[in-house]
């Protein structure tokens, strides 16, 4: 969470001095966000759930992904992409991501197979995917697209909003995301028999509320649905999106340019795509090997990308261990429609995604941050890059002003 305060608490506390938490009414709170925010994405529709990991399994059932389904999900990514494909019956098949730490492109069509009906491009610490490439694999091999943007709220690729360029996009409005509910999420997309779909798994009574139609039969579904506290806070929080990205866009790119000259020495900025339209929540740097990474984060405040937990392949147990439900008949391992699906996870998979993560290392930005909070960072990055790379002493380089990492920013890192 970057900036919340008296305009949420009022807005909360008008809803609960209204006495009418629940959303379907008049003047609802979450209908006011979801007409608000599918504006915002350019999209036709946005439902409102209770998490992100809710708004990739309602994208998927909206999508038609199950049972004999496999999808393409990149190896470093939050563990609610690959579990997602799990709880709709269908198979993650771990595919390695580039420089950017998003998808490879490359990676992806080598791993399209005849049972491959869809691809989640995650747009991973507010960095965009590549998506120019990834939609024209998509159209020629037929696949489904499903942006996970739960880490990128409020970042572009090249003029469309992040999320809305696939069949669907997912976002995440918990406490660690660029805005925030405490905990929310949800769908956005322009297709209407994909938004039937994904409402009636959101809310399976979405049609008593809002009335019948002919266009889908019902089904049992879970039900996730956002309350207008909710939806009080995020309308809120949405008027403060806009000038906290650029803020952060506006630091970045100083600290980009005030780090250039140890590009030479080793402290190469990480590609990005589109970066001027990413959300800029983090400064990614790829050092030369690990042992330098680890260096890095002991002399300055960062982490590594490859310390931050769930979301390297590596940490799904769920996944590597075939525990795909909370029952044996219910486990998509050992269903028979996934029986000539790519099941397994071979040793040395995703050897490329580990050595790059743990040689990239991220610098948080801050809305709040000012200019002599950045010229410190700036300040620290290339004096960082000259203890490790030019082994030059710390007494020799002097660090200004140094803040611990905010380890919640990154839900479980750790900093070596």
């Amino acid at each position: 969470m970057y900036i919340a305060g008296e305009a949420e608490i009022e807005a909360i506390a008008r809803v609960i001095r209204s006495g009418a938490l629940f959303r379907y009414r008049e003047d609802s709170e979450c209908e006011k966000f979801e007409t608000r925010y599918a504006a915002y994405l350019g999209a036709k529709d946005f439902m409102l759930s209770v998490s992100g990991t809710f708004g990739l399994y309602a994208g998927l059932i909206g999508l038609g992904i199950g049972p004999g389904d496999e999808v393409l999900v990149p190896a470093h990514t939050y563990m609610a992409t690959a579990t997602a494909v799990l709880s709709v019956g269908a198979i993650p098949v771990i595919v390695d991501i580039d420089e950017s730490l998003t998808i490879d492109p490359a990676a992806l069509r080598d791993a399209i197979g005849p049972r491959t009906r869809a691809v989640i491009p995650v747009h991973m610490w507010g960095a965009a995917c590549n998506m120019n490439e990834i939609m024209e694999i998509a159209a020629n091999r037929r696949l489904l697209v499903l942006e996970d943007a739960c880490q990128a709220i409020g970042g572009a690729y090249e003029g469309r909003r992040l999320g809305s360029i696939g069949d669907a996009g997912a976002f995440s409005f918990n406490y660690f995301k660029n805005i925030t509910a405490g905990e929310a999420g949800g769908l956005a997309t322009s297709d209407p028999k994909f938004a039937e779909r994904a409402r009636a798994a959101i809310d399976p009574c979405n049609f008593y509320w809002q009335g019948r139609t002919d266009s889908i039969r019902p089904f049992a579904g879970v039900g996730a649905r956002a309350s207008e506290i909710t939806g009080a806070m995020l309308n809120v929080q949405l008027d403060r999106l806009d000038p906290m990205i650029e803020a952060m866009r506006h630091e970045k790119k100083r600290i980009l340019a005030g780090t250039n000259q140890v590009g030479n020495i080793g402290l190469a900025a990480s590609p990005m795509n589109s970066p001027d339209e990413d959300c800029a929540t983090q400064v990614m740097y790829l050092l030369p090997t690990e042992e330098a990474a680890q260096k890095f984060v002991q002399t300055i405040p960062a982490v590594i990308a490859g310390k931050t937990g769930r979301h390297n392949f590596t940490q799904w147990d769920q996944v590597l261990t075939h525990e795909g439900a909370h029952h044996p008949a219910l486990n998509p391992y050992r269903l028979p429609e996934n029986r000539g699906c790519r099941t397994e996870y071979p040793e040395g998979l995703g050897k490329r995604s580990l050595d790059i993560v743990n040689r990239t290392v991220m610098i948080a930005t801050h809305p709040m941050h000012g200019d002599e909070e950045i010229a410190d960072t700036i300040h620290n990055i290339n004096a960082a890059a000259r203890v490790v790379l030019e082994n030059a002493s710390l007494d020799d380089v002097s660090l200004r002003s140094v803040a611990p990492v905010d380890l919640g920013k990154y839900d479980g890192a750790r900093t070596a």
